[in-house]
């Protein structure tokens, strides 16, 4: 009986090995299926990478195929890149494609370039095999005004002519200060600067006309590309428009307003006059009422002096012939100077 027993026990393990084992065989075949042929060539190009490392790759979720073809094409350049390397920068969220193809292109054209700069560039957002294609072939930009969104520059002279200006500057990649360096928008900010402050300084617009390249050594002694990512290689006035003549036309918005001033202030000397005039019609009003007070006061003083016998008959007679005298007088007077205003 225990016999038996002991002979299920060994043929029940025996299944359990042999499931193991076909399990595994089917898991090998698979990954040899899988893997086999990129292995081959990673071996046949001088790339090898081992099939262990294949299957850690897949493990961590990284792209395998891209890594052992890209060490491959590396390889075959003149570069050899550890695969290790290139999943960690994969990991890391990296773009291997673009750093192998940078590394490639800056080997060929004798430019220094590692592969743990390339990786830093390459995670700093930055297009390293455009950088590089850029240091080897330099970029023109064309120089506009950022903040007002116009394609010209617009300057004024010390003649007070404004100059509407295109230029274009050739800039090549600073790979040691790619990293930290400045970018485009701040070379053209720069330029732009350095071109309204050059031609203001010049006298005479004609000066800007006859020397377009005179603006263009003013701004290249300046060393704007300092703390940038790039060299400034030329800088290029493509087209000059003669814009206003601001000069004048400040002196006529200047004429218009004091000319308003000037108006402003003969009205307020005009109101002025007319609210003098009024006070002194209601000042002579004034005196007037009062003068026709006091005359009404003098027959009453009249009446008294006779009552109290200071003033006789004849008196009083000879006030009224000087009074009529005196109308006479006046009204001759008015009759004779009449004529002559006239």
């Amino acid at each position: 009986m225990q016999y038996l027993l002991f002979l299920m026990a060994l043929s029940d393990t025996s299944t359990y090995i042999l499931i193991t084992v076909v399990l595994f065989m089917a898991v090998f075949i698979f990954i040899l299926f899988k893997y086999s042929r990129l292995y081959i060539k990673s071996i046949t190009s001088g790339a090898r990478v081992s099939l262990l490392q294949m299957i850690g790759m897949a493990l961590r979720h990284a792209d395998t195929r891209s890594i052992v073809e890209y060490r491959i094409m590396a390889k075959k350049a003149g570069i050899d890149i550890a695969a290790a390397s290139l999943e960690s920068h994969c990991l890391a969220g990296g773009d291997i494609k673009n750093v192998v193809r940078a590394m490639i292109t800056a080997l060929k054209a004798n430019i220094e370039l590692s592969f743990d700069h390339a990786c830093a560039i390459n995670l700093a957002g930055r297009d390293v095999f455009d950088a590089v294609k850029t240091c080897i072939n330099p970029k023109v930009i064309d120089c506009t005004n950022l903040s007002k969104g116009s394609p010209t520059l617009n300057a004024i002279t010390k003649d007070g002519i404004q100059l509407k200006v295109k230029a274009r500057v050739t800039i090549r990649t600073k790979i040691d200060t790619l990293i930290g360096g400045a970018t485009e928008d701040t070379i053209i900010v720069r330029v732009g600067e350095s071109i309204i402050a050059a031609i203001s300084s010049i006298d005479t617009c004609k000066k800007v006309l006859e020397s377009p390249d005179l603006i263009s050594r003013l701004v290249m002694e300046k060393g704007l590309d300092k703390d940038t990512a790039f060299q400034i290689l030329s800088i290029n006035i493509v087209d000059i428009v003669v814009g206003d003549n601001i000069a004048l036309r400040l002196l006529a918005e200047q004429a218009e307003a004091d000319r308003r001033l000037a108006q402003v202030e003969a009205e307020k000397r005009q109101g002025l006059a007319i609210a003098r005039k009024e006070e002194m019609k209601a000042l002579a009003e004034e005196n007037m009422a009062k003068m026709l007070a006091a005359e009404a006061e003098v027959p009453k003083a009249i009446a008294q002096a006779f009552r109290e016998g200071n003033l006789g008959i004849m008196d009083y007679y000879h006030l009224k012939n000087v009074k009529a005298d005196t109308d006479m007088r006046t009204s001759i007077s008015k009759t004779s100077v009449t004529p002559a205003v006239k």
